[in-house]
């Protein structure tokens, strides 16, 4: 086994692809080709599928995947110590967040302590901000929950109850407070089943008898916020996050209130990479 057919293994599964390997490698195709077929003619196993123009991983493929995230993710923190004063020189800080407002603020001096390093935000829900890490395609996540897991490192960023809104244009503006009875007899735009938020609001419901029926479901939080802002509908969303937005009019949930906990999470055996560490270190 060789370093560089571990390498050519490694960026196909993590591409998606031969050509695209290729390409972040600044290597041709045969080349890649070459490598991962010479590791699987010397331990006579199949790590991808070929079919056609699809390359998918085989379940050995997978288990293999596993060991060299851990693998190159130790090599890079490995030249982040060797070459510390050039640490903040340059890199890329990767971000998937359900919401992006709980971090602005560590964002912005994160910024002007590194400016030479970029910064990418994605967006999700999260279950994907969860997926997200554990492919290594983000390094930071915030969160509308707390994961229960020794895998993953959490800071809490404190809890904001979840409030319903309307457009200001929409007679139910003028109501201050819905119970989530009322709420249910009304159009709810809700988001995507793996949003925290609804998760949140069924079970809530469900545990008071209440079943909450969507009228129209909208991926994302900016989707739900258009929405509702033309003056369809009743859509929710945590305080905190609420947009400052003049054609949209907040309803307190009466009754208990319904928590998110936002938290920033990265995956606890990342913890030691110098970007992740410096940005967790600012909150």
């Amino acid at each position: 086994m060789r370093y560089v057919q571990l390498r050519a293994f490694h960026n196909v599964a993590l591409h998606g692809g031969f050509s695209n390997a290729a390409k972040a490698l600044h290597l041709t195709q045969p080349a890649i080709s070459d490598q991962v077929r010479k590791l699987e003619e010397e331990y006579d196993t199949l790590l991808f599928n070929r079919e056609k123009r699809q390359v998918t991983l085989t379940e050995q493929g997978e288990h293999l995947l596993e060991i060299t995230k851990r693998l190159f993710e130790n090599e890079n923190q490995a030249r982040e110590l060797l070459q510390e004063n050039r640490a903040f020189s340059s890199g890329t800080l990767r971000l998937h967040v359900d919401s992006a407002s709980h971090v602005l603020a560590v964002l912005a001096r994160f910024r002007q302590k590194f400016p030479q390093v970029r910064v990418e935000i994605r967006t999700g829900n999260s279950a994907e901000v969860i997926e997200a890490l554990h492919d290594y395609r983000a390094d930071i996540g915030v969160l509308g929950t707390v994961p229960d897991t020794a895998a993953i490192d959490v800071v809490r960023l404190g809890a904001s109850p979840i409030i319903a809104f309307t457009a200001r244009t929409n007679p139910l503006s003028a109501h201050h407070s819905l119970s989530l009875k009322q709420l249910a007899g009304l159009p709810l735009v809700l988001r995507e089943k793996g949003s925290k938020t609804r998760q949140k609001l069924e079970r809530a419901a469900g545990a008071q008898g209440i079943s909450l029926m969507a009228a129209i479901e909208a991926e994302g939080r900016e989707a739900v916020q258009e929405i509702v802002a033309s003056g369809v509908g009743i859509g929710f969303v945590s305080q905190k996050e609420m947009a400052e937005d003049v054609r949209l009019a907040p309803i307190t949930i009466s009754g208990t209130p319904i928590l998110m906990e936002e938290a920033v999470v990265n995956l606890a055996e990342r913890r030691g990479g110098r970007l992740i560490r410096a940005f967790v270190g600012m909150l």
